[in-house]
């Protein structure tokens, strides 16, 4: 269980809090990825605890990249940080790569260079609309063992909750059906 140990494993596993992020929790414990993309930072305490818990359960170094708007954020928008106060916050927890932007955007432009991911998390903050345009270009950054974790929107944090690879594959499909109808 790498340096965490089974009461460190059963405590994160049952009291770890929020609740709603005990299964992105499980994950990371069960599957101990090298590699996470997270889309929507939001006030980081996830993100920080994410890397910090990843970091631990697995033998190589953690790979982290975190899209979000951070200053370009719109008023209706969830609070967040800054990427100056991301940067300060997560650079000595792994290899971190912060990218500011719209996701759709931001993806676009990088999702030839980024390689593929262990762990995907689209936060519930992510616009609907820009999420619809990124599922061709996640696509391309899934490999059969990568798991895809939404966000459902709710009070306090919205549950987590698979994305089956057919589901990206069957969205991917419908955007670029829509850019070519």
């Amino acid at each position: 269980m790498g340096r965490i140990g089974i009461f460190g494993k059963f405590w994160l596993n049952r009291f770890s809090s929020p609740a709603s992020e005990r299964p992105v929790v499980r994950q990371v414990i069960s599957q101990r990825p090298t590699g996470i993309l997270e889309l929507g930072l939001g006030t980081l305490e996830r993100s920080e605890k994410i890397v910090r818990l990843a970091s631990r359960v697995s033998e190589s170094p953690v790979h982290y990249v975190g899209l979000d708007r951070f200053e370009a954020r719109q008023p209706g928008d969830p609070p967040g940080v800054t990427l100056k106060e991301a940067h300060r916050r997560l650079h000595d927890l792994g290899r971190i790569q912060l990218v500011p932007g719209n996701a759709d955007s931001s993806l676009s432009r990088l999702c030839n260079h980024l390689g593929h991911f262990d762990l995907i998390l689209i936060s519930a903050a992510t616009d609907q609309q820009n999420l619809t345009r990124c599922w061709f270009f996640l696509q391309r950054l899934i490999r059969p063992d990568t798991t895809l974790l939404q966000e459902a929107p709710g009070e306090d944090g919205g549950l987590w909750r698979p994305v089956p690879h057919e589901r990206v594959n069957d969205l991917a499909s419908q955007t670029l059906l829509r850019r070519a109808g």
